[in-house]
Order: structure tokens, then C-alpha cells, then sequence
């Protein structure tokens, strides 16, 4: 089952090498769609333990994640039919810079950005404050 039309018992078939090439699958599809970032187990652990937490005290209610090529996100919602108010995003190029970490506001401001997730993720702890009578 080959394109090639059959041969006569004199006619031989030529092999071509100058353009035989193999190609890895693999890195052929990693090539033209190259694999999405996505956060780690240990990650989305702990992003969702302070989900947990804030959805537990009831200001946040629904949640949002992607994975994108260059980024991964996990967008938070007060509803979830509104804009995020706070996205925890993960990009893997910033990392040797900046952080690979960071949390970005509704209006685009980072809030926090780092190379550690929990340290970045100290963001939404509580501040106890002084009470004066």
C-alpha cells in the first residue's frame, strides 16, 4: 500500500535519503502547540486552603482557573457573573526576575509578587488591629 504506482519486473525503486528526515512527534506537537502552565499539586494546594478559608468567611464565592501558554491563573469571584477580585498568577518567565508568583488586584495592580507562593499568599492573612476605647 503505497502512493507509487507498481513496478515492471526490470524497474528497481530508488530510496531518496537526501530527504528522508525523522521527526519526534512529540517535539513536533510541543513545537506547534506548545504545552500550557499549570500550577503544581503542592501549589493549588495551597491556593485552595486560603480559598477555603475566605469562602469561609464569606467573601469569596466562586473560582476561576487557566491555563494558558505563557501563564496560569486562578482568578477569584465575589459572584460569580462579576470581574475577578483577585487573580493568583504563575508565570514561569518572570521567575528568574521578579517571581514566578504573583496577585493582581481587580483594577491590575500587583499586590504581591515573589518567588515563593506561600510567602506571596501572606497577602490575605488578617492584621490584627488595635481597638481604643
Amino acid at each position: 500500500m503505497t502512493d507509487q504506482p507498481d513496478l515492471r519486473h526490470s524497474e528497481s525503486r530508488s530510496v531518496d535519503t537526501t530527504t528522508s528526515v525523522v521527526v519526534d512527534l512529540r517535539e513536533y506537537k510541543q513545537s506547534r502547540d506548545p504545552i500550557p502552565v499549570t500550577f503544581h499539586r503542592r501549589e493549588l494546594d495551597a491556593i485552595l486552603w486560603i480559598y477555603g478559608r475566605m469562602v469561609g468567611e464569606g467573601e469569596w464565592r466562586d473560582y476561576a482557573i487557566d491555563h494558558l501558554k505563557d501563564k496560569a491563573v486562578f482568578s477569584v469571584f465575589k459572584r460569580s457573573g462579576e470581574m475577578p477580585l483577585f487573580r493568583i498568577e504563575k508565570n514561569p518567565k518572570l521567575a528568574a526576575k521578579q517571581g514566578a508568583f504573583s496577585v493582581v488586584s481587580t483594577s491590575g495592580m500587583i499586590l504581591k509578587r515573589g518567588h515563593d507562593l506561600s510567602q506571596v499568599l501572606k497577602v490575605f492573612d488578617k492584621q490584627l488591629k488595635l481597638v481604643e476605647k
